[in-house]
């Protein structure tokens, strides 16, 4: 399969959501990293999703949809989830919530779970593939499942090129770390992603059982052993610096998180390209989005 990348505009998007509509899944970018969307209402098109990614079955999808009100269609959410609804979105914040038994979500999409995980995108791009197809999109990762998130169009492309037939190219995502995903029950909200914004309140979750995307122990793993919290590189390590730890690459000379968030992707692609056969990244604080940062390190760190 020939993959086609192109530039965003009115055309690319009708060119994308005609494969969409056909079936077939399509690579845009969101604010927080490329997604690989297909039609959420049709499982053999979620299928290609699972196909296109080598993702295990019980790994549940976010769905995207243009609005609150749509998500209201899909699932029925509690009073602190729709607070944080009309607070965060659009934006990069995942609720987890039950399952509207009259909605047309494929079975494949939720893994078999009776919620389903739902975000409202804040991107233009795949704002305007929504408004084209006029479905809930599916939209994980665009990449193979558990390795670097993609943050550009040429990272999708060497992850999947070749698996898929479309890429909708509008430059790096501004974000570059997933969403933060939250759950609730009896009105106690449950942290089951670290993401960009800061829940207060939330309770995290406990490990061990999968409830929403990105709870893989091992997860966006690049292909060479990863060391962190490294001061300095050992002779065969690529170092990815983060403030005064300069390395070959650094996430933020600054020590700016919101900086190193949106290159971690960026940075870890590079040095898996590196000819160094390991890869070794400096201390980040754990406080705020650092602790973000951190959960996908020690996810791509995680014995596989």
């Amino acid at each position: 399969m020939d993959t086609l990348v192109r530039p965003f505009s009115d055309d690319t998007i009708a060119q994308a959501a005609r494969l969409i509509l056909a079936g077939e899944p399509v690579a845009v970018p969101t604010e927080t990293v490329y997604g690989l969307a297909a039609d959420a209402t049709n499982a053999q098109a979620v299928a290609q999703i699972y196909e296109a990614k080598g993702r295990p079955s019980f790994n549940p999808l976010i769905v995207h949809v243009p609005s609150l009100d749509e998500a209201r269609w899909i699932a029925t959410l509690g009073p602190r989830s729709m607070e944080l609804a009309r607070e965060h979105w659009p934006g990069p914040l995942t609720i987890v919530a039950p399952l509207r038994p009259d909605s047309a979500i494929a079975s494949l999409v939720t893994a078999g779970l009776p919620t389903v995980a739902l975000r409202v995108p804040a991107h233009r791009a795949i704002r305007a593939l929504l408004q084209a197809v006029a479905r809930p999109l599916a939209a994980p990762s665009a990449n193979v499942s558990g390795a670097i998130s993609p943050t550009r169009a040429e990272h999708v492309l060497k992850s999947l090129g070749g698996r898929i037939p479309f890429i909708v190219d509008d430059g790096p995502c501004p974000g570059g770390i997933e969403s933060t995903i939250i759950s609730e029950a009896d009105g106690e909200l449950r942290l089951l992603r670290r993401g960009p914004i800061e829940v207060d309140g939330a309770i995290p979750a406990p490990a061990g059982k999968i409830e929403a995307p990105g709870q893989l122990a091992s997860h966006y793993a690049p292909s060479k052993p990863l060391r962190l919290n490294a001061t300095s590189a050992e002779a065969d390590e690529y170092l990815v610096g983060f403030g005064p730890v300069e390395g070959d690459s650094n996430l933020s000379p600054s020590g700016d998180l919101v900086e190193a968030a949106a290159r971690l992707f960026d940075l870890l692609h590079e040095a898996d390209s590196s000819t160094s056969p390991k890869i070794a990244v400096a201390p980040v604080p754990d406080e705020g989005l650092g602790a973000a940062i951190n959960d996908r390190l020690q996810r791509a760190a995680a014995p596989r």
